[in-house]
C-alpha cells in the first residue's frame, strides 16, 4: 500500500511543534560564540566540547528521528496482522496520523476513532500544535481516559501509536489501560507502539528519552491491568509494538 507521505514530513513534523527547543538551543549557541572571545583558555578547554556535544546530540536526534519516520515502513502499518473483518479502535492523543492508513489497509474492517487528548491535563505544547496543522478525522470521537464510552467486550483489536506516554499521570494511564481492557473482546488483542526509555532512545535522544517510559513501567501497568504481553516487536532499535491479551488467552 502506498501511503501518502511527504519527503521529510516526520522529521520535519517533529521541528514544528517543538521549534521553541531548537530555536533556544541556536540563540544559546550564538551567545556561546560571541562570548568565546571573552574566556580563558581554561574555561575554553571546558566549554567548547560541552558545545560541541550539544550539536552533536541535537543533530543525532533529528537523524534518528528522520530515519524511524520517513525511512522505514512505520506508516505502511506492516507490523500489524491482517485485521479485515475486525471491529477496530484506534486511539490517539490530539494527533492522528494513522487512522487515513488503516482505512485504506484493511477496508473491510470498521474503525472507531477516538481522541483523549485533554488540554487540562495533557498540557505537552507540541500536541496543541500538532492539533491546529493536523485537524482531526471528522468522525473522531473525543473521550475521557478514564471512562470510554463503549460497552464491554466491544473490540476485537484496539491500536494507540505514539499516544499512551502523553498520559502523564501514572494512576491516569493505568485506569486507561483498565478501560481498554474492558472494551476488549476476551479474544480480542491491544497493539501499542511506543519509544522506550532505554540505551538506544538515551543516544538517540538524550534526556529527551525522559519523555518515555522504561519497559518495566510498562510491564508492570500491563500487569495490573490484566493485559498478557504476547509479544513485544522492535520496530528499529528505537520503537516496540507490544502485543497484548487479556489475561487466561495465552497461548
Amino acid at each position: 500500500m502506498e501511503v501518502n507521505r511527504k519527503p521529510y514530513q516526520g522529521v520535519m513534523n517533529i521541528i514544528r511543534f517543538n521549534w521553541h527547543f531548537y530555536l533556544l538551543a541556536v540563540l544559546i549557541y550564538i551567545v556561546w560564540l560571541s562570548l568565546r572571545g571573552l574566556l580563558s583558555e581554561a574555561w575554553l578547554s571546558v566549554l567548547d566540547p560541552l558545545a560541541l556535544l550539544g550539536l552533536i546530540s541535537m543533530a543525532t536526534s533529528l537523524l534518528v528521528s528522520y530515519y524511524v519516520y520517513d525511512q522505514t515502513d512505520l506508516y505502511q502499518m506492516s507490523w500489524l496482522p491482517d485485521l479485515n473483518q475486525h471491529n477496530l479502535l484506534n486511539i490517539n492523543a490530539g494527533f492522528d496520523e494513522t487512522s487515513s492508513i488503516i482505512k485504506e489497509k484493511f477496508p473491510e474492517s470498521t474503525l472507531q476513532i477516538c481522541d483523549f487528548y485533554n488540554p487540562q491535563t495533557h498540557t505537552e505544547v507540541s500536541i496543541k500544535r500538532a492539533r491546529k496543522a493536523y485537524p482531526p478525522d471528522p468522525n473522531t470521537q473525543r473521550v475521557q481516559t478514564t471512562a470510554l464510552p463503549f460497552k464491554d467486550d466491544h473490540f476485537d483489536t484496539v491500536i494507540a501509536v505514539f499516544s499512551v506516554h502523553e498520559i502523564r499521570d501514572e494512576n491516569e494511564r493505568l485506569s486507561f489501560l483498565k478501560e481498554l481492557h474492558r472494551i476488549t473482546k476476551k479474544e480480542g488483542q491491544l497493539l501499542i507502539m511506543e519509544h522506550l526509555r532505554d540505551l538506544p532512545n538515551f543516544l538517540a535522544y538524550t534526556l529527551g528519552f525522559m519523555h518515555f517510559y522504561s519497559k518495566s513501567n510498562w510491564l508492570k501497568q500491563f500487569r495490573l491491568a490484566q493485559w498478557t504481553l504476547q509479544e513485544e516487536q522492535k520496530h528499529t532499535p528505537f520503537v516496540s509494538v507490544f502485543k497484548l491479551k487479556k489475561h487466561g488467552d495465552s497461548p
